[in-house]
Formats: C-alpha cells, sequence, structure tokens
C-alpha cells in the first residue's frame, strides 16, 4: 500500500535508542568508541547531530583539533540556515513550519540555543588550540544567535553566559580591558555568573577609572581584592554534569471517524553526580569554587517551550490529515482500510526525540589570582575525582587556563599555558591519572573562598 514506506521509516528507533550505545560509552570514559560511534551517519541520522556530538566527546578527551573538526562538520549542516536566522529571524522561524509525515523524518537543524553553544563550544576550541582571536570572535557570534532566538520568541533568556565570559576573558588577553568589562556588565544584567562577573566588572572598573560604576559593584561586591605587583592568572573552564534528553508526550483521541493522535517532545534532565569543581594550589591559603555561567538544562528547556506551540500546531494538522486519510482507506477498502489507517497514524505521529546529549547539564567558570612563580594545581569535582594537574612556573601577568569536563564522578582536566617543571601526567582521557575523590576538608589555614575571582 502507498503508505508501507512511511510506516516501515516510522518504526526505526528513537534517537536515544538509536545512540544509546555511544552514550554509555562517553559516560563510561571509553572516549575513543564514542567518538568513532558518533562519527558514523547510522548512529544519528542527522549531520548536525553527528558533528556536534563527536566533537563533545572529543572536547571531554582534550583532542581540540578532532573537535573542531566535528563542530565544524556540525555548522556546515545548518550554516544556511544560521545566516538566514542572523538576518531575519522570523524568516527562519517560519521554515521551521515545513509540514512532514513525521517530525524526526525532516532534516535536524538543532534546537536554537543548539546552535548558540555550538559556536560556544568552537570558542573554547580554539581557546584549546591557543588562538584567541577566534575563540573570541565564535564566542560574539555566539552572543548574536542567542539575540536571535530572543527576538524571534519576543523574550529574553538567562543565557549567553558562556559567550560572555569568553569574550572578556579573550579580550583581557588582547589588551582591550574596556570590551572586556562591556561582556561581564552583560553578564551581571542577564544574572548569570553573577558573583564571578560582579568581581571582574569590579577590578576592571577601578582599573579603567569608571568611578560611579565601582562604587556601585563596591557596594554590591564589597572591596576590590588586593593583588600582588604582576600578578598571575588561572582560569578554569568547565563543562559540568550530564545533558538532558527529550521524552514523548503523546495524547492519542478516539473519535468516531478516526483516531487523532497529537505528539510533543518535552526536555528530561539526568541526575547530577558533580555540582561544581574547586581549584586548589599546593601551600596556598585559598581554594576557589567555579560558579555556573550557563545553566544548559534550564535554558534549553525554556527555548524548546517556547517553540512547542508551532510543533503542537503541526503535530495537530499533521492528526486531522492522517484522520482524513484514515477516512478515505475506511471508504475504499472498508474495515481492512479502516484499521490500516488507524496503524498508520498510532506509527507515524510521534515527536522528535532529536538532541544534543553529549552537552554538560551547566557550563562553570573560576578565576584566581597568584603571584608569578612556581605553583602546583589541583582541580576537583566536589563529590567525585581530584586530579593534581602538575607544578607550573607563571610569569609575571600571564593567564593560564584550565579545560575541564565532569561527567558523572569523572573528572577530565587539561592545562594550558604556564611551564611545565615536572613530568606530564597520564592524559585524564585515558582513565589511568592518579585520582582520591576527596576534596582537601576546609580549615582556617585553607578556607573555601566564596568569590569566584579571587586572590
Amino acid at each position: 500500500m502507498s503508505f508501507a514506506l512511511p510506516l516501515l521509516l516510522a518504526a526505526c528507533a528513537s534517537y536515544p535508542q538509536r545512540t544509546a550505545e555511544a552514550y554509555t560509552a562517553f559516560e563510561s570514559g571509553r572516549l575513543e568508541a564514542a567518538v568513532k560511534l558518533y562519527s558514523d551517519p547510522r548512529t544519528t541520522g542527522s549531520d548536525f547531530l553527528g558533528g556536534a556530538e563527536a566533537g563533545s566527546v572529543a572536547f571531554a578527551a582534550g583532542d581540540w583539533d578532532g573537535a573542531l573538526a566535528h563542530f565544524r562538520a556540525a555548522h556546515a549542516a545548518v550554516k544556511s540556515f544560521e545566516d538566514r536566522a542572523l538576518v531575519s529571524p522570523t524568516d527562519a522561524g517560519e521554515s521551521l513550519l515545513s509540514w512532514t509525515i513525521n517530525e524526526s523524518m525532516s532534516s535536524y537543524r538543532g534546537e536554537g540555543f543548539e546552535r548558540v553553544m555550538l559556536h560556544a563550544c568552537m570558542g573554547l576550541v580554539y581557546l584549546g588550540q591557543g588562538k584567541p582571536e577566534d575563540a573570541g570572535v565564535e564566542a560574539r557570534l555566539a552572543n548574536k544567535l542567542l539575540e536571535s532566538e530572543e527576538a524571534l520568541y519576543e523574550k529574553k533568556y538567562k543565557a549567553g553566559g558562556l559567550g560572555h565570559f569568553l569574550s572578556a576573558v579573550m579580550y583581557e588577553l588582547l589588551g582591550q580591558p574596556d570590551n572586556a568589562y562591556i561582556d561581564y556588565k552583560r553578564m551581571l544584567e542577564k544574572e548569570i555568573g553573577t558573583e564571578l562577573a560582579g568581581r571582574a566588572a569590579l577590578r576592571l572598573s577601578k582599573k579603567l577609572g569608571y568611578r560611579d560604576d565601582y562604587d556601585q559593584l563596591k557596594s554590591r561586591f564589597g572591596d576590590d581584592l588586593e593583588r600582588p605587583d604582576g600578578a598571575a592568572s588561572i582560569v578554569v573552564i568547565a563543562g559540568v554534569g550530564s545533558g538532558p534528553f527529550k521524552e514523548e508526550f503523546t495524547l492519542p483521541i478516539p473519535t468516531p471517524s478516526g483516531i487523532l493522535q497529537w505528539s510533543v517532545p518535552h526536555l528530561v534532565p539526568r541526575f547530577q553526580t558533580i555540582d561544581a569543581l574547586e581549584l586548589s594550589l599546593e601551600g596556598a591559603s585559598a581554594r576557589v569554587r567555579t560558579d555556573v555561567i550557563e545553566d544548559v538544562v534550564r535554558v534549553t528547556s525554556e527555548n524548546l517551550d517556547d517553540r512547542i506551540a508551532w510543533l503542537a500546531a503541526k503535530s495537530a494538522v499533521r492528526a486531522v490529515l492522517k484522520r482524513e486519510l484514515t477516512k478515505s482507506l475506511q471508504k475504499d477498502h472498508g474495515l481492512i482500510g479502516a484499521v490500516a489507517g488507524t496503524v498508520f497514524t498510532l506509527a507515524t505521529e510521534h515527536a522528535d526525540l532529536r538532541a544534543w546529549q553529549t552537552l554538560p547539564s551547566t557550563w562553570q567558570a573560576a578565576r584566581v589570582f597568584v603571584p608569578a612563580g612556581e605553583h602546583t594545581l589541583r582541580l576537583t569535582a566536589i563529590g567525585g575525582e581530584s586530579r593534581v594537574l602538575g607544578r607550573f612556573e607563571l610569569e609575571r601577568g600571564e593567564t593560564m587556563f584550565v579545560m575541564a569536563r565532569a561527567i558523572g564522578p569523572r573528572l577530565y582536566a587539561y592545562p594550558l599555558g604556564g611551564k611545565r617543571i615536572d613530568p606530564p601526567l597520564p592524559d585524564p582521557a585515558s582513565g589511568e591519572a592518579s585520582t582520591d575523590g576527596k576534596p582537601p576538608p576546609p580549615s582556617p589555614e585553607n578556607p573555601i573562598v566564596p568569590s569566584k575571582e579571587t586572590l
């Protein structure tokens, strides 16, 4: 019959089912296997998701070149649509209303916030490659795409913290504190990463001579911290936890002329083992804990909710059309036709459960200023693994980065910059690095500092 091919296609497994093996490999630390599985087009059935998922896993493994190649492939799959969104959010929104027999049979362009995250992740990878200018470009593009989503849905999201923070730090590296200050202020306006952005804005307003701003920030965040002359700094940027997945909400409605079936997706957050990371320096009197600068679960869920009205409308129209098909089949073939039409409706009207599942639950960051010289660094996932990153010599005014990814209790961390003065530790992605799983306990000599940017 004419509906046999769509029925066959609809019988395929959902996205979470097709990618279960790949996600399990990722979650269990078999990163090389996960990259290989996600890179196979049969796993995701989507050029965007294949590149995005494989890129995320390569990022966790510290493979900056591989991650960039995968992210670029994902971007190539949605570039034309993205360009339209940047020029006219409304036109791009209208194209989302294309009609298909089954939502998951259309090409997946990513949710709006997923495309924002793609550019932010590319910025992090460029930073890993030592290309601050390129990192800044991607961070700013991520923020422009977020503004496009806000224009489309006529609302403001508490989002963009990762892009703003990355952009701000890159501006500081390039000697443009005035532009960095603008990004930190935008984080404060959006109330994301408030403690981290507030301390940074306080520091820069003092440096730039913005007396009124400094007084206002001081009343909110307290006095600026004293830093050693020529202090170096260490910046931690980390993806923490596991991103959400989609489930289907389906409502079958019996009618005298056939069944109407209405289906839409909703996001389900995963259980999170780790709340934050903590950077400590051997022999130092303070430790600094990361601050959330992007709540991926909350913003992705909110962005999807804003799109649900369109998805529901499409599902409702398809349901009516399929009911009319059932009536036509019943007229031509009697009971057999009615049964066939009903089976076709039940089999094909399902929500699209495709989603970028290897994103973290949150992006977090912290910054600590230290005297120039030698320092031994430890990074701890609170409630999970703890890693000694090594001993490094930092020059006056140098900024060192630690890129990290915490998945379940596992912690992957990659120091960038500084001069290593001890033998390199085993690659965290191999699972062979020494960990004790416990942070050192707080004490008067080793307090936990509430400020996210600290001395």
